[in-house]
């Protein structure tokens, strides 16, 4: 996956974007913050990305991305208002930004030699962490800390990517399997409220003196 279609990245930083901007909605901010929020949403996991693998920081050379965000931050700004439930509709971007940004980030690792399981690790800290900077400035607890099924589903997603071009798929192919198969996790998740079990205590024993 050594070159993605550039709208497919820019779809990515779109729709995270969105979600940000729903957040700050919200939270009742201004257009500044809103911008903040989407930015940072939009670019923050590839930028996390971008540092770990050694790579030049892809907003950074390309700063059409940053308006991009600016963009999707003043339609939400205006549009809003009209949605009945905004938190909905922000599960729903961040489901379709997780989806695209976990085989994105997988397939850039690949891309630069990473090995495959490195290349999946890339691909969740991508898909999951300008959502994790949303919700930690909008004083909310992370859906990746809730019983989500969440970074599962961008696992899924980067996996079968990486998976099908072991098998020699086109990258384009793999890519848009391996967003099929994130989004439809994640989205049976949210229509059917799924979770993963959590830990559940058990009370300590008491072991009698030797």
């Amino acid at each position: 996956m050594h070159v993605l279609p550039f709208w497919l990245d820019a779809l990515g930083v779109f729709v995270f974007a969105l979600s940000g901007a729903l957040n700050a909605s919200r939270k009742e901010l201004d257009i500044v913050g809103f911008i903040l929020v989407a930015s940072v949403t939009g670019v923050g996991g590839g930028t996390l990305r971008d540092l770990l693998l050694g790579r030049p920081v892809f907003w950074v050379g390309e700063p059409e991305f940053l308006l991009v965000t600016s963009v999707a931050a003043v339609l939400v700004y205006f549009t809003a208002p009209q949605l009945e439930s905004r938190y909905r509709v922000l599960l729903w971007f961040d489901a379709l930004g997780l989806s695209i940004y976990s085989v994105l980030g997988a397939g850039i690792a690949r891309s630069v030699g990473a090995d495959w399981s490195v290349a999946i690790l890339m691909g969740v800290m991508t898909a999951t962490f300008g959502g994790l900077i949303r919700d930690v400035i909008c004083n909310e607890t992370p859906l990746i800390l809730r019983r989500e099924v969440y970074a599962s589903a961008a696992a899924a997603g980067a996996g079968m990517a990486v998976l099908l071009l072991a098998l020699g798929l086109p990258e384009l192919a793999a890519a848009l399997t391996g967003f099929a198969t994130a989004l439809t996790i994640r989205g049976a998740a949210l229509l059917f409220e799924l979770s993963i079990p959590t830990y559940r205590p058990r009370p300590g024993r008491d072991y009698p003196p030797r």
